[in-house]
């Protein structure tokens, strides 16, 4: 998963200005209490740091 799929989905899942606030503050325990932006500017694959997203905010299986 490239960052560029990684926001696409994030935005479709929060709506675009939501999605932004919501990465760039929000901890996620499984990121080791970063929030995504912190995770994903410290080098962890867009892809691990969207499952936690995924699974944080309860998504639909749809949108893994």
């Amino acid at each position: 998963m490239r960052h560029s799929e990684f926001w696409s989905r994030l935005h479709e899942a929060l709506g675009e200005v939501s999605a932004r606030h919501w990465a760039e503050t929000h901890a996620i325990t499984e990121l080791g209490s970063r929030t995504a932006v912190e995770a994903l500017d410290a080098g962890e694959s867009p892809r691990r740091v969207w499952l936690a997203v995924w699974r944080t905010l309860e998504l639909p299986p749809s949108s893994r």
